[in-house]
């Protein structure tokens, strides 16, 4: 174990080799008030105030939220409600975009099983990023991330994932022709030379340090952080020229930036990569992040409509123990996954949002009909979803980059 913090009440430790960013508070409920986040594990309930404080990011704040609604016509969802909260350098590519220099989006996907409505939120923020600013996104499958790091998935597993999990990010609806999706091992020529670049400019001590790399881990993890960091200076590379990019993602994808790509951007001369962080949503269960190590608290886009009524009609509440009590003490939203649902994809309009809560909150709402009306919502959106994803499958060739020096170029224009 090596304590990485001088702060007394954030630690962030290295345990059995992972990057733990972890927060303990000094009250006697030390446990209620500790979580773990790292880019391939989040558990606790997490405090993301003080998340922003031990990453060193800084909050969306009102004159942030003000430029979009300037620049774009409105103030998306996920902005409004907080979802998206923390950030690096976004102010600078709103200056950038306002001076006439438009940027590119990075994000990606670890395919290591089937997809859930967790991933789908960055991938619905980024869709409107694309839209409203007129972007190219560089997709990034790191099928090899997922074989490198786990002892029960084959290379073989993880590219078949991958081109599963593709399905499910055509069917957001982002824009082929402005959309380049590709795999690590499917475009590793032309990711490569930048990577080494990276590599080269990154310690051992500083990867260490970063990851919790130790004498146990393989070769091939160490190297990847280079790969993953290289897709931020691609768009700079294919174009001739260095092109801002933003990176829309979850904040425990945040170390690959902070501690890799924007330590090395200035030495190869390209500009740091800015990036955007989403909050996780919740899983059906009682506290945590939607996960896929947890199914029967997760909603998948290929679960079948009768798993997903299951699912959401079997869901933690923050109710009452019976329903005179309900009514007379209220129930809890703020604790409950049924509500966070509303809140994160199934209930648009802010004022029926507060009606809920407010009906919750008073008693007046029971949780079998708050239920109820989430799991009609649930099951119209992944049936709708799952018609996309099936017509994805001829349209994949539009979007997968084949691997050529110097250019992207689509399966589709090989036809």
């Amino acid at each position: 174990m090596a304590l990485l913090s001088q702060n007394p009440l954030v630690f962030l430790l290295v345990i059995n080799g992972d990057f733990v960013a972890k927060v303990q508070d000094s009250s006697p409920e030390t446990k209620e008030n500790s979580f773990v986040v790292t880019p391939w594990l989040v558990e606790g309930k997490v405090d993301y105030g003080k998340l922003i404080e031990q990453f060193g990011t800084s909050p969306i704040n009102q004159e942030i939220i003000e430029r979009f609604s300037k620049l774009t016509g409105e103030i998306h969802i996920y902005l409004r409600r907080g979802i998206f909260y923390s950030h690096r350098d976004l102010d600078w590519i709103l200056d950038k975009y306002e001076a006439g220099e438009k940027f590119a989006l990075y994000t990606g996907r670890g395919p290591s099983g089937r997809v859930h409505l967790g991933h789908l939120i960055p991938w619905i923020f980024t869709k409107y990023l694309q839209e409203k600013f007129d972007a190219e996104l560089y997709f990034e499958m790191t099928d090899d991330e997922k074989y490198l790091n786990s002892q029960k998935l084959s290379l073989e597993q993880t590219e078949k994932m991958a081109f599963d999990n593709m399905l499910d990010l055509i069917a957001v609806g982002f824009d082929p022709k402005k959309t380049f999706i590709f795999t690590d091992t499917g475009y590793i020529k032309s990711l490569y030379g930048i990577a080494a670049k990276i590599a080269k400019h990154t310690t051992f001590s500083t990867a260490k340090a970063v990851f919790g790399f130790d004498n146990s881990t393989n070769i091939g993890m160490l190297f990847f952080p280079a790969l993953q960091a290289s897709v931020c200076f691609l768009p700079s590379v294919l174009k001739g020229h260095n092109v801002p990019c933003l990176i829309p993602a979850a904040i425990d994808q945040d170390p690959y930036w902070r501690g890799i790509a924007r330590e090395v951007a200035p030495k190869l001369g390209f500009y740091k990569p800015a990036q955007i962080h989403s909050k996780f949503m919740p899983g059906l269960g009682q506290g945590g992040k939607m996960s896929s190590s947890e199914p029967e608290t997760a909603i998948f886009t290929t679960d079948s409509i009768k798993e997903v009524e299951k699912k959401v009609l079997g869901s933690f509440t923050g109710g009452r123990a019976t329903v005179e009590e309900q009514r007379k003490l209220g129930g809890q939203p703020d604790i409950c996954p049924v509500y966070h649902y509303y809140n994160f994809m199934f209930e648009e309009e802010d004022g029926e949002l507060k009606r809920i809560y407010d009906d919750c909150k008073s008693g007046k709402l029971l949780c079998g009909d708050c239920k109820m009306m989430l799991a009609s919502r649930v099951k119209g959106f992944v049936s709708d979803f799952q018609t996309k994803r099936e017509k994805a499958k001829e349209i994949i060739d539009e979007f997968l980059v084949e691997d050529i020096a110097g250019g992207v170029r689509k399966r589709s224009d090989m036809h």
